[in-house]
């Protein structure tokens, strides 16, 4: 048994479960009858007209149970898959939007976009059985270059669409903007590109339904990121049979990204055909399905401005960003490039006048989403490559330039030009801290050891900022059980990070209890209240959520206490899980209190009579939290084959308070593999001429793997948030943000001076790095 505080760094508590095989997910669901196998006919084009589709000769296939189509869709009159985020152009007017039924009726838009579902006795039936389906296709022209689909005369993926344009969206002050640049001692210029990735979740998407006629309700199993986000969009918005006939569940999740926040075609594909065939039916996606259906992230172009004065301090930013969407908007998608990471834009700067303008763009290829980081990633990625080759530009050393234009201590808090409003931090210090942590006095006498050997040896920073721990409220609920256990239930859903230790960490911190008598219940929309997880939120919500529900707690327990132990409810107090009357050795435990509040004599006189001590509490943020820090990247490259070797990585961060350190830090060294795979090796790719997916595969698509990923010296320069109880920033998604800009401006730095090369596009691949020198040398 053991009591953990606040800031103790605790071995997760799910692990052993997970490590020795007892972890359920989607695809070990423990189901009551057989299941049926679903299999989705995908489309092989990019852009293409359906003429016709012919289902007879796999409907009378051996094992075939139901063939649907975009016909039956239309004839159910069901509801698209649909954008949930409303957005206005810069006009004024309200963006586009792009019909996107569950399966494809006249017309496909991207290399897998779903045209029918079979669903058989056998996923090998089922399979068989699509392979019989006649689809007469005549192809169109395509699009899939995120700038060149916004330019005129480009192929429409949606005729109503003008140049692909969905929105022309804007945030900042574009005359304040105009006049800083024309008073500008210098401007610089900078194009940028953050390629598309795949999110590639260890789990993969997939959903098995079950059918009960005694209810006509169906359950709808899937790995998720919060059942509530699922429920109201299949049942209400798509299938119309409304959120009472559907339970939602999720398991344990292996990996969610923010891609797993979002409702699928295949989703309601499912419910459907249980619904008609009353029984169970499972769909379960291969990789390269996965590939083609998943919603992917990232994939802008952006054109960044800066004007500075004589003395390089920033007077001013314009940015332009094309950032494309794929063939359809998806429910956050227009959220992402705009509202979500934009803002950031102003990074840790005091720049006086920022304006940017994001153009959505539609292209022939898998809509894209949140991401890790979600819009956050692509901001720091774009301002901190620009600053470094600022820097460059004006002589200055990367630690120079962003030394003059950081906000101050005193400055704060500071309102950005976007907007946002920084509480707390001290930037250049952890800058500094993280400077001294690696060593960047001696990188000269190193670069020297390097070149002796015949190595070029580069060093960059990054410094970032994330706005998070945003959005809707959080509800904690809190049940005592009759084995002197208790169970919190609430709407986040854990996909990797934690929750489970950190949330009943927090819990038994408040509580003073054993950690073994706390147990946490998530994804089960029939008892657990709204939420979901994204946006590096769940400790500085949920978490301050549980301190609520605690205190509540605590309080209704003293009257109890008071009441059983014949005493005034202010000469009681509490601590490590006991009431006890003050300066006697008169005591009772919270479960002994929990138990005797069910008496009516006993119970708590707060309007809660016959609840007992069960409570709930509802956080719902004040503001965003801003964690910040700085990363630096040392590398070597081989000239000879444009081969990259990170030799040291080092990460000072402010996330405001650290709740548990350890798993702090797994979650900065899995966010910083995920950046170092996109700088070096993660990329999407679609043929220009065929609009085919040539990275559909994990042998085409280059993973980051332990030969690149670096160990990272890890530590922090807090300042405590002041917008939540808690204190914390939020760290989730951090390690992904700010490892992309680091490792670039390491490898410019290595072939600067060697090359002139100014810039470099991720992913920095050994060929195209290759290229680069050879193209330099020539």
């Amino acid at each position: 048994m053991a009591k953990f505080g606040i800031g103790d760094s605790v071995r997760r508590l799910e692990d052993p479960r997970l490590l020795t095989g007892g972890g359920r997910y989607t695809d070990d669901t423990k189901l009551s009858a057989p299941a049926a196998r679903a299999y989705v006919l995908r489309s092989p084009h990019a852009h293409a007209d359906i003429k016709s589709i012919d289902t007879a000769a796999a409907k009378k296939a051996p094992g075939v149970l139901l063939v649907f189509t975009g016909a039956d869709v239309e004839k159910e009159g069901f509801g698209d898959v649909p954008c949930l985020v409303p957005l206005d152009n810069r006009d004024g007017t309200p963006r586009a939007d792009t019909s996107r039924p569950m399966l494809a009726k006249d017309r496909v838009r991207h290399v897998g976009d779903p045209v029918a579902l079979v669903v058989a006795e056998t996923l090998e039936q089922a399979k068989d059985a699509a392979e019989l389906i006649e689809v007469e296709y005549t192809p169109r022209p395509h699009t899939v270059d995120t700038y060149e689909s916004a330019q005129p005369g480009a192929p429409l993926v949606h005729d109503h669409i003008p140049n692909n344009i969905v929105f022309d969206w804007a945030m900042g002050d574009q005359a304040a903007t105009d006049a800083a640049f024309k008073k500008a001692d210098k401007v610089v210029t900078l194009r940028i590109v953050n390629q598309r990735l795949v999110v590639n979740s260890m789990e993969p998407r997939g959903a098995i339904c079950e059918y009960d006629p005694s209810d006509d309700r169906s359950t709808l199993w899937l790995s998720s990121q919060g059942v509530h986000m699922i429920r109201p969009v299949v049942a209400d918005m798509i299938l119309k049979i409304g959120s009472p006939k559907l339970r939602v569940r999720t398991g344990d999740v292996g990996g969610g990204f923010g891609m797993k926040i979002f409702v699928h075609p295949e989703y309601p594909m499912v419910v459907w055909a249980s619904r008609a065939l009353k029984r169970t039916v499972k769909w379960i996606p291969d990789r390269q399905e996965a590939f083609q259906s998943d919603v992917q992230g990232r994939d802008h172009v952006s054109i960044a401005e800066m004007a500075l004065d004589k003395d390089a301090r920033f007077l001013g930013c314009r940015i332009t960003t094309y950032a494309s969407l794929g063939a359809y908007l998806s429910h956050f998608s227009v959220f992402i490039p705009t509202m979500a990471g934009s803002s950031m834009l102003a990074g840790l700067y005091q720049t006086p006048a920022i304006y940017v303008n994001v153009k959505g763009v539609m292209t022939n290829t898998v809509p894209t989403d949140a991401y890790r980081g979600a819009g956050r990633p692509e901001a720091a990625y774009l301002l901190e490559r620009f600053v470094d080759h600022i820097a460059r530009e004006t002589g200055l050393t990367p630690d120079e330039i962003r030394a003059r234009n950081f906000i101050k201590p005193s400055q704060l808090p500071f309102k950005t030009a976007l907007g946002d409003s920084y509480d707390s931090g001290d930037f250049e210090t952890v800058m500094r801290k993280g400077m001294e942590k690696a060593d960047w006095k001696g990188f000269p006498a190193r670069r020297a050891q390097s070149a002796a050997r015949g190595k070029w040896r580069g060093i960059g920073m990054a410094t970032y900022v994330e706005k998070c721990s945003g959005g809707g409220p959080e509800t904690v609920k809190a049940q005592f059980n009759p084995d002197s256990t208790l169970t919190l239930y609430t709407g986040n859903q854990t996909n990797g990070q934690g929750h489970e230790t950190a949330l009943r960490q927090i819990a038994s911190a408040s509580l003073g209890i054993d950690v073994e008598q706390i147990r946490l219940v998530q994804g089960d929309s029939d008892v657990v209240p709204e939420g979901f997880t994204g946006g590096s939120r769940t400790i500085a919500i949920n978490g301050a959520a549980t301190v609520g529900v605690a205190d509540k707690i605590i309080a209704k327990g003293k009257q109890v206490a008071a009441s059983v132990l014949e005493a005034s409810a202010s000469d009681i107090s509490y601590a490590d899980g006991t009431f006890r009357i003050v300066g006697t050795d008169r005591t009772l435990t919270l479960f002994e209190a929990a138990k005797a509040a069910k008496d009516p004599k006993h119970a708590p006189k707060d309007g809660t009579e016959g609840a007992g001590l069960d409570d709930e509490f509802t956080r719902t943020p004040e503001a965003d939290t801003f964690p910040n820090g700085c990363h630096i990247c040392e590398l070597e490259i081989d000239p000879d084959t444009g081969t990259v070797e990170i030799l040291n990585y080092t990460v000072m961060d402010d996330f405001g308070r650290a709740l548990n350190p350890l798993l702090l830090q797994g979650q900065i060294h899995g966010g910083v593999g995920q950046g170092v795979g996109q700088a070096l090796s993660e990329h999407t790719v679609y043929d220009k001429e065929s609009g085919q997916l040539l990275s559909g595969s994990l042998m085409d698509y280059a993973f980051p793997r332990a030969d690149i990923v670096p160990p990272v010296k890890f530590d922090m320069h807090n300042s405590l948030c002041t917008t939540n109880p808690l204190g914390v920033k939020g760290a989730g998604e951090a390690g992904a943000i700010g490892a992309p800009p680091a490792v670039v401006n390491a490898i410019v730095d290595a072939i600067h001076s060697r090359t002139g090369t100014k810039h470099v596009d991720m992913p920095v691949t050994p060929a195209s790095l290759w290229k680069v020198i050879e193209s330099r040398a020539a």
